[in-house]
């Protein structure tokens, strides 16, 4: 499903949330351009372990429309404070195995300091705004619900805070998926 996001104003931002495999070249190439002097990639990865527990897989669920605005909004900010070229930022959904890329960001920026800080904020708003949750699950059973925010177990909420979030979500006329 396509979803309308900011992004679609502005050629030179590129937001996906995809279950396929994340191909870092094919993000990269999404902000070359010749009026860039740098290219600033991250790519986050599954770590084998969490706490001193050995991690088996991580899986990644999202509220896909309200994602993909969140990072689009945060992609817009980040290239018109830093002067960037482009930035492209992919992110998968589903099951991520140990060692398998779970976030790829792209900047380009005509020079490399702009890039460099562009790329770490870019990663930081992630992680703390996009609506992008993670369920750990350990090699001895049992598994934990934790916010994209590094290490930020999940709380759980009430029927009624559900309630409250999908009649918000319906006031906001964004599609809920």
């Amino acid at each position: 499903m396509t979803t309308p996001t900011p992004s679609d104003s502005d050629p030179d931002i590129h937001i996906t949330l995809t279950e396929d495999v994340l191909d870092l070249t094919a993000t990269a190439a999404l902000v070359r351009s010749p009026k860039a002097g740098a290219i600033v990639l991250f790519v986050g990865t599954t770590r084998d372990t969490f706490d001193g527990q050995p991690v088996k897989t991580l899986s990644y669920s999202t509220y896909y429309a309200k994602a993909q605005r969140t990072m689009a909004l945060i992609a817009h900010g980040i290239k018109a404070r830093f002067g960037l070229t482009g930035i492209a930022i992919t992110h998968r959904l589903g099951e991520v195995g140990v060692g398998e890329d779970s976030v790829h960001i792209a900047v380009a920026s005509p020079h490399r300091q702009a890039a460099f800080d562009a790329g770490r904020e870019a990663l930081e708003e992630i992680k703390k705004k996009a609506e992008i949750w993670k369920l750990e699950v350990f090699q001895e059973g049992g598994g934990v619900w934790r916010s994209n925010r590094d290490g930020e177990k999940g709380v759980r909420v009430d029927d009624a805070q559900v309630e409250n979030v999908i009649e918000a979500e319906r006031d906001s006329n964004l599609p809920v998926v």
